[in-house]
């Protein structure tokens, strides 16, 4: 069996020796859980709580409701990221990862045993909010522990593509959410249009993926358990690196790193929220493009074609890994940036209404998640790269998060007004800019591939 090297990746401190195996699965086992987790309540978002927790008003005002619930956890991100973070580089990055799984994953299954609007009026949605808040600073504090499981134990000139397993999470969480909801809809015999609130999968086939999550948090908690420090932490508390208030001190020392972090991470996050989450509510008829024609692929036709497109998502994430060792972290990315300014221009040509068809919306979500692969694969290692051993978790953590609230948060409810009342091209502008402000980052970004990260 494999294990890591004496020495981390920048040949300075030693290390335990700790088969990589266990460290590959703990970063990616770990953000596969939480964002399973995550992604079933986008899921539920568009299927299943504008009719349970949001029942009043017209179809599109309890979508535009429910979404803005499910950008409630990106405003929670960066607290999650502070608090983790403090944690993180104080005590350590094991003991926070286990701190951070468990928040995700009690809230999670809470969200399973809530009550609807019909049982509990008011409360209902409260308590959604309440729990979709709590995610939400689980997750804050998941990524960053993961990327820096990660990076700090890769070997030489291999740090991207280490970092590029907690990045597979993604994919595999998105797949096996989705797939958990498709299997239900189609064992219930579910039709989002036609059946009535008192339908099986409404009354407890939604429930079930949420309850799940109780099975394989266990799961990765064992994992996590079996972990050791990294050696890039321990070298740091072994000469007396550690801060009092990493906080400030990323604040005070990194000010400019936090900014151009964020900046990098948002047209990622935007292109992502855009193909997994509006992107459903969009191809399966629940809005109209600029109050006219609409798209009507059958919510389980849809997600068959999702669940096809995630897998180009899944298989250039090691891609964009191998580039980004070879090629630089900014070469690479600048290059994927100036794609998904091309890809955002082409929205009107492969989803405007009247040319739509299945075929096509699958070429699309295949191109956009392929190229979400392509700029997520090296994220775990830029920003990690970007920020000193003793506030590294803060800081790429408040980057991280902090973007998920410009990008992720905002962009199914902008993209959801932007195509009711102008048009679907005009999602793909959205998109585009978001890309140009990430492309401004990345030239002004310094390249980080031989950044030690013992500085």
């Amino acid at each position: 069996m494999s294990t890591t090297s004496a020495v981390p990746s920048d040949g300075t401190a030693a290390a335990p020796e700790v088969p990589r195996s266990r460290i590959v699965v703990a970063s990616m086992v770990g953000t596969s859980i939480e964002f399973f987790d995550f992604y079933i309540y986008a899921t539920a978002a568009v299927l299943v709580f504008p009719k349970l927790f949001f029942p009043a008003g017209n179809e599109t005002t309890a979508l535009l409701a429910s979404f803005a619930t499910f950008g409630l956890a990106f405003v929670a991100r960066p607290i999650g990221s502070v608090l983790f973070g403090h944690f993180g580089d104080r005590i350590g990055r094991k003991a926070t990862l286990v701190g951070s799984l468990l928040t995700m994953g009690v809230a999670t299954f809470a969200i399973g045993l809530l009550p609807t609007y019909a049982a509990a009026g008011l409360w209902a949605p409260a308590l959604l909010a309440i729990m979709r808040f709590t995610q939400g600073v689980g997750l804050g504090g998941e990524w960053s522990g993961a990327a820096l499981l990660a990076t700090e134990t890769a070997k030489p000139g291999k740090r991207a593509w280490a970092a590029m397993y907690p990045q597979l999470g993604a994919p595999i969480g998105f797949f096996f959410a989705n797939g958990i909801f498709l299997l239900l809809v189609v064992i219930t015999g579910y039709d989002s249009a036609n059946s009535a609130t008192d339908h099986a999968f409404l009354t407890w086939g939604w429930r079930v993926p949420f309850l799940l999550s109780a099975v394989i948090v266990i799961i990765g908690l064992y994992v996590r358990l079996k972990l050791e420090e990294t050696p890039v932490f321990k070298l740091a508390v072994e000469r007396g690196q550690k801060v009092r208030t990493p906080l400030a001190q990323v604040f005070r020392t990194s000010w400019r790193q936090l900014i151009l972090g964020t900046f990098v991470m948002l047209a990622t996050y935007t292109l992502f929220y855009i193909m997994t989450t509006w992107v459903v509510s969009y191809g399966t008829g629940k809005v109209s493009d600029a109050g006219g024609p609409k798209i009507t692929i059958a919510y389980t036709d849809f997600l068959e074609l999702q669940l096809i497109a995630v897998l180009f998502f899944a298989a250039l994430i090691p891609v964009a890994g191998l580039l980004a060792d070879r090629y630089g972290r900014r070469p690479t990315l600048i290059v994927i940036t100036i794609a998904i300014i091309v890809f955002g221009l082409s929205f009107h040509w492969f989803a405007a209404p009247e040319s739509a068809t299945a075929g096509r919306m699958l070429v699309f979500m295949c191109i956009g998640l392929g190229l979400m692969g392509l700029t997520f694969g090296p994220m775990s290692a830029v920003l990690p790269e970007l920020f000193p051993t003793n506030v590294r978790y803060t800081g790429s953590g408040i980057s991280y998060n902090t973007a998920s609230i410009l990008g992720a948060a905002v962009a199914p409810f902008i993209a959801t007004w932007l195509v009711s009342s102008y048009g679907v091209g005009w999602v793909g502008v959205y998109l585009a800019v978001a890309a140009v402000l990430t492309l401004v980052a990345l030239i002004l970004m310094r390249e980080t591939r031989d950044q030690s990260l013992t500085d």
